[in-house]
């Protein structure tokens, strides 16, 4: 099979799972399912401080830099599975100066000869207002179409160098074994999670 049917059938792929999700989030809310929704989101506020709490701890100085932002978006668990046709999903929360302000959702795809399931923790200091507001849109963020993200460049001293911290947006990412470099992020879309 050409190289152009294969990337046809795993768009098709792609395309149906994202159909279906959809599809099945057009039911009724019921009190159930709210209760649900409600002990979901409190585990991820507890997620989300014990991944900000590891950031702290692995890099001290992201701390210095988390207090300077307009907002810090963190995704405590970004779930990426791939078999062919790659894709992940998280759900996040944004801090404004300490304060919880909005849950958001973290997708992206990717077709490649892969195969595997890994997590890992994506942090996003939004520097200034234009990052901020960017991600608060209606329309969602898709990460490297409108700004590129500077993923953290720790150096031997585990200090953040001046060229990370210096950017728009700096983004950590970490998975068990600690903070990740290399990584891209870009087309991630980033999007306000249903109320």
């Amino acid at each position: 099979m050409s190289h152009i049917l294969w990337r046809r059938i795993a768009l098709g792929i792609m395309a149906g799972v994202l159909l279906a999700g959809g599809l099945s989030a057009c039911t009724t809310t019921t009190s159930a399912d709210r209760e649900s929704r409600m002990s979901q989101r409190e585990q991820l506020d507890q997620d989300v401080q014990q991944t900000l709490d590891r950031l702290y701890r692995s890099v001290p100085a992201s701390r210095a830099l988390a207090d300077r932002a307009e907002g810090v978006l963190v995704f405590p668990g970004v779930l990426g599975a791939s078999f062919i046709v790659g894709a992940s999903h998280g759900d996040g929360l944004l801090l404004v100066d300490g304060a919880k302000t909005g849950y958001y959702t973290t997708t992206s795809g990717s077709i490649g000869f892969q195969a595997g399931a890994q997590s890992q923790a994506v942090i996003y200091m939004l520097m200034t207002e234009k990052a901020l507001n960017r991600v608060r849109s209606d329309n969602g963020w898709s990460i490297g179409a409108s700004a590129g993200v500077a993923v953290a460049d720790i150096g031997a001293n585990g200090q953040i160098t001046n060229d990370t911290a210096n950017q728009e947006v700096v983004a950590f990412v970490m998975n068990n074994q600690g903070i990740q470099g290399g990584v891209s992020l870009n087309g991630a879309k980033i999007s306000k999670a249903s109320p």
